[in-house]
């Protein structure tokens, strides 16, 4: 299916719109989709383009310091980047949201959300605060905001990085979109976790563990969990394509 590529401005956002050619002014099932650290919206046009190809309409923003939001001399502060662009994007999910409302694309108030690395990350904040969402795609990220936190310290230390006396003071507002500490409300909505066991840059357990430790409650019952065996922290074209077909399985058209 051939798919529309949009450049677009939601208030203040940079992002791209992906939808079918056929559909692009039919209200569709919507899924809005982060890209990782370091990335940009078009680095993601991939994943969006094979959840759009399956009749649904995606928007893929740019994060704060990201893509065109870039800016050359942001924090050398370890990680306050980092934490400070997932925010913008928690913030800034209800624009995106009425946006797509007002324009009437939105499909039986069917919205998903998902991401990449801290894209992932993202996606299991806002489940802390949107009941609305209809599902998730979590890959190669966490939902455990503190042991995120806990590893950078622990990591700093060990590299002996200096780390303001007050970071984790500044950086308090994640407990309130911190899905290990509020798993409840995950309140039965399907997951896709991803994660490979060789990733670097995200351990494999800060992601499973969540996973294994919820999995059998009611609300955690239909989240699926698949690992990439050897796999480094790089999203794949069957990683992609499984992610697309899980999100679309929760729609109707």
């Amino acid at each position: 299916m051939k798919c529309l590529i949009k450049e677009r401005m939601i208030q203040h956002i940079p992002v791209v719109e992906v939808v079918p050619e056929t559909h692009q002014y039919d209200p569709l099932p919507c899924v809005v989709f982060y890209h990782g650290w370091q990335t940009s919206k078009e680095l993601a046009l991939t994943p969006a383009r094979k959840i759009a190809q399956l009749t649904n309409r995606v928007i893929v923003p740019d994060a704060m310091f990201h893509g065109t939001r870039r800016v050359e001399n942001r924090s050398v502060i370890p990680s306050f980047a980092f934490w400070s662009s997932i925010q913008h994007n928690l913030i800034e999910f209800n624009l995106i949201k009425e946006y797509l409302y007002n324009k009437k694309f939105v499909l039986d108030n069917q919205i998903a959300v998902g991401g990449f690395s801290m894209g992932g990350m993202t996606s299991a904040g806002l489940l802390t605060k949107h009941p609305d969402i209809t599902a998730a795609a979590i890959l190669m990220g966490t939902p455990d905001y503190q042991g995120f936190i806990d590893r950078l310290i622990y990591y700093s230390k060990t590299k002996q990085l200096t780390l303001p006396i007050d970071l984790e003071d500044s950086l308090s507002w994640t407990s309130s979109y911190d899905l290990n500490r509020q798993p409840e409300k995950i309140n039965s909505r399907p997951i896709y976790f991803w994660h490979g066991t060789k990733d670097a840059k995200i351990p494999y357990s800060a992601s499973h563990d969540f996973y294994d430790l919820y999995k059998h409650d009611t609300f955690g019952k239909n989240m699926i969990f698949e690992t990439g065996i050897d796999e480094p922290h790089i999203l794949t074209i069957p990683t992609m394509e499984n992610m697309a077909n899980f999100l679309t399985n929760q729609f109707h058209h």
